[in-house]
């Protein structure tokens, strides 16, 4: 009955394992919520390990699977509409974080606004690399690279 016992460690390592590894695909937490409600669930204070966790937990157990759909029965996100394409530039200039309404002008001639509230002290970046990606409902996604920050944002040109 001892070998039984070991084996239920191992084969926990290997789902979590697995569920981690099969997370990469899916939108995680700090993706799927804006920066208020990620701070005002206190996920905010999660260590990086304990957040994949978490969004590894939540994945395996279907909380990333679902796709919301509209009234006409079509998701409401479609990946290959070439229009929510993401985008894959660079800041330009210095980029210290964000302020209220903060526009981002971007080496490829975009410029981009905050389009949720709140503020975030990045530090200090020259030119830093973004992907912006569209998520759920219209709404894109702006990740900062060096900062491992995000913030929700709207294209304005």
């Amino acid at each position: 009955m001892r070998p039984i016992f070991r084996l239920v460690p191992i084969s926990l390592l290997l789902t979590l394992a697995s569920a981690a590894s099969a997370q990469t695909s899916a939108p995680t937490l700090e993706e799927r919520m804006s920066q208020a409600e990620f701070h005002a669930a206190g996920l905010d204070k999660l260590s990086p390990e304990e957040l994949a966790q978490l969004n590894a937990w939540l994945h395996a157990h279907g909380g990333a699977t679902a796709t919301p759909r509209g009234s006409h029965g079509k998701p409401l996100f479609y990946p290959d509409d070439a229009d929510r394409a993401p985008v894959n530039a660079h800041i330009a200039g210095t980029f210290t974080g964000w302020r209220g309404k903060t526009v981002f002008r971007l080496d490829n001639g975009q410029e981009w606004q905050q389009a949720e509230s709140g503020s975030y002290n990045a530090g200090e970046f020259t030119n830093p690399g973004v992907t912006i990606k569209p998520m759920i409902l219209g709404s894109w996604l702006m990740s900062v690279q060096g900062c491992g920050c995000s913030v929700r944002v709207q294209r304005i040109k």
